[in-house]
């Protein structure tokens, strides 16, 4: 029997071996089992409470930060559409979906004088994303302005989950894994839509100067280390300083410009990708005695 004859019925997208490589930043990986485009929350609600318990169920936003391997993905990939992507502001508050580009809440925080989320004009993702790991740049994190969240879990129950429910810590959540964020409801502090443009700029200037974001790249690599372990070094610093600035795998390599970025800048594997990544754990570990841990979420099978 099919996967698909196995799956309830539903009102969105439904497709059987789809590449997820186009769907996905670094331009890599293999094919999803299925893929699952819902039309809406009632719609992902049936879908996970009639799907069968025994079936993979695996999400995946913009992939701005997932490394999806070669052997593709077992079971089903959801994917959120625009039904997901709604942003609206009410007094200091900001609702958005989970499928919402994180700079685009940001824009229309600052549109509404709500400061606080300009942070978010520098994370190339989308709120599901930042929920799911805490996401922050630049001195702020998403704990900093989260009030509540709404998900599904496996069953499709809906729950409501204020911050504390997440047990946020630095690029982290002790949430369950199963759980699909549909919407977050922040909450900022008011400011002149001006004055918060010019810090959202400045952050988007930032970005542009020491990042490479118009290369085929997943986001910041690994997590920055424990600064007793490292001395108070980030991450590109130990890297750098083990000689991983411009290393290449295959056609992957750590950014010369800031060298906690993988790059596939000549049609690279998501095995080359890996690959890269744990050779540059390896010799931080090595010559400079600090474990890195992955920040990018590596999904699927290997070949």
């Amino acid at each position: 029997m099919s996967l698909l004859a196995r799956l309830p019925s539903v009102r969105g997208k439904l497709s059987e071996n789809v590449p997820l490589a186009p769907y996905t930043w670094l331009r890599v990986g293999g094919m999803a089992e299925a893929l699952f485009m819902p039309k809406d929350e009632a719609d992902l609600a049936h879908f996970l409470s009639s799907a069968p318990p025994d079936i993979p169920i695996t999400i995946l936003g913009v992939a701005s930060n997932t490394l999806v391997r070669d052997g593709g993905v077992k079971g089903v990939v959801v994917r959120l559409g625009p039904a997901f992507g709604k942003v609206e502001t009410n007094g200091l508050r900001v609702t958005a979906g989970a499928a919402a580009l994180d700079n685009k809440v940001a824009k229309e925080a600052a549109k509404a004088g709500i400061a606080g989320l300009e942070f978010y004009a520098g994370i190339p993702g989308t709120i599901g994303g930042a929920l799911r790991m805490n996401a922050g740049c630049y001195g702020s994190e998403t704990k900093d302005v989260l009030k509540e969240v709404v998900a599904l879990d496996r069953r499709g129950r809906r729950l409501v989950m204020p911050l504390k429910e997440l047990g946020y810590s630095y690029r982290h959540s002790t949430a369950s894994e199963d759980l699909i964020y549909v919407s977050a409801v922040f909450e900022g502090h008011a400011d002149d839509p001006a004055a918060i443009q010019a810090r959202m700029d400045e952050i988007t200037a930032k970005r542009e100067q020491s990042q490479p974001i118009r290369e085929k790249t997943g986001g910041s690599t690994f997590k920055n280390p424990d600064k007793k372990q490292s001395n108070g070094r980030g991450a590109w610093q130990v890297i750098d300083a083990a000689g991983g600035r411009g290393l290449k795998v295959g056609g992957a390599m750590m950014s010369e410009q800031h060298c906690n970025f993988m790059i596939n800048f000549d049609n690279a594997s998501a095995e080359d990708l890996e690959k890269l990544g744990e050779k540059v754990r390896f010799m931080v570990n090595k010559t400079e005695g600090v474990e890195l841990e992955w920040e990018i979420r590596r999904i699927g099978e290997r070949l």
